[in-house]
């Protein structure tokens, strides 16, 4: 299509919506830590978060690197902002909802530096899914 101000000239595409049905979605790994807690898998401690880490960032990084999404590093800042808020949200309610010790989720000032860190990471995993984009011939 070209544009009726500057005859023979494209009008450039807008850029295609982040699909906030994929971020919830890849943010609900956050899901795995108590699932992993309360069923022993994965072990404890050091190894079960780097496997959480781990498993998380190959579906996040597979998912939209090999679904071809378009705008991958927003797409995925944005899922690591939600994951964090999940953890926070899993963190705070469940052990007042299950009865086990008191609130949890730690001091509220640790929240903004979690949720950055959340955020960091999210962003990483786009530029590492950008790259298997690009690496595949890029969006259609």
């Amino acid at each position: 299509m070209t544009s009726p101000h500057l005859p023979g000239r494209p009008v450039p595409a807008e850029p295609a919506a982040v699909s906030w049905t994929l971020v919830a979605g890849l943010s609900a790994l956050a899901l795995l830590w108590p699932l992993t807690g309360l069923t022993g898998a994965l072990g404890s401690g050091g190894p079960r978060a780097l496997a959480i880490i781990g498993i998380t960032a190959a579906v996040w990084i597979g998912v939209v690197g090999l679904g071809r999404v378009p705008r991958p590093v927003l797409t995925l800042t944005l899922t690591g902002l939600a994951y964090g808020l999940v953890a926070t949200a899993i963190g705070t309610l469940v052990p007042v909802l299950s009865g086990f010790g008191g609130p949890g989720g730690g001091p509220a000032w640790t929240l903004v530096p979690a949720l950055a860190f959340d955020t960091m990471w999210g962003a990483l995993a786009g530029i590492a899914a950008a790259g298997v984009q690009r690496l595949r011939g890029g969006v259609r």
